[in-house]
């Protein structure tokens, strides 16, 4: 009996002691817990409530939600020798908790120079038309090239896209002049066809009157009709017969 409340006496020092010393830490839904021990990682904890015990284990909590990243406006050299700058934005998120923050100093830093590095890759391999005509398919290309790179920092990229081109002052001026021609021209050529119709329509006008005489004369009618305060004589002028001179 004596040995029986020794033990029980032991086993509840031993649980106040584990209440006093242990604590509780919580994982929230958009979280991941990184668990130590002696310093070693363990595992990677889900949402839900964690006891642990300080002097010998740490838990960090890590946000995973998706997060931006954005790119300001980097100077590179197309392949045609034009300097312009381009700016991204993209989005990602952390996949392998492990990973991003174990095996990687700064997971978003080394994102952020991949990327940069990718853009500077696919900008320099095309012209500044190129630039302008695909800008859409950039960002499919910048995901390409980066996406491998990405899960090797233990994150996922999510999207990536071209936010804004800036153009040297004297380049955006060439482009104002080539836009204004390329309106000019679009003017002109409009001209061109109404002035083409309307001489197809005249011209189709002269061949019915040609061959339907009388419809010149209806037109004259009703053209009489729809207006007033005009006098009209229909008909042909009587033949004037100029008398011969008696030979001498």
């Amino acid at each position: 009996m004596p040995y029986f409340w020794t033990g029980v006496f032991i086993l509840v020092v031993l649980f106040f002691i584990t209440i006093t010393v242990a604590r509780r830490i919580t994982v929230y839904e958009f979280e991941k817990g990184i668990k130590y021990c002696h310093g070693k990682f363990v595992t990677v904890l889900g949402p839900g409530q964690h006891w642990f015990m300080p002097y010998f284990t740490r838990i960090d909590k890590t946000d995973v939600r998706p997060r931006f990243v954005t790119i300001p406006g980097q100077e590179v050299l197309t392949s045609d020798s034009v300097t312009i700058k381009i700016s991204l934005a993209a989005n990602y998120e952390i996949a392998d908790v492990n990973t991003a923050i174990n095996k990687v100093q700064n997971y978003a830093a080394s994102l952020y120079l991949e990327l940069q590095l990718a853009l500077r890759e696919i900008v320099g391999g095309a012209s500044i038309d190129d630039v302008l005509e695909k800008r859409a398919e950039f960002g499919g290309r910048l995901m390409e090239l980066t996406k491998d790179k990405a899960a090797a920092l233990g994150v996922r990229l999510l999207d990536v896209n071209i936010k804004d081109i800036m153009f040297p002052g004297t380049l955006k001026q060439t482009f104002s002049q080539v836009a204004a021609a390329r309106k000019e021209g679009q003017a002109a050529l409009e001209r061109a066809r109404g002035e083409s119709a309307a001489l197809r329509n005249l011209a189709n006008a002269a061949k019915m009157l040609d061959n339907n005489p009388n419809l010149l004369q209806l037109r004259l009618l009703q053209t009489v009709g729809e207006s007033s305060g005009n006098t009209v004589v229909l008909g042909s002028l009587p033949e004037v017969v100029v008398p011969k001179k008696p030979k001498k």
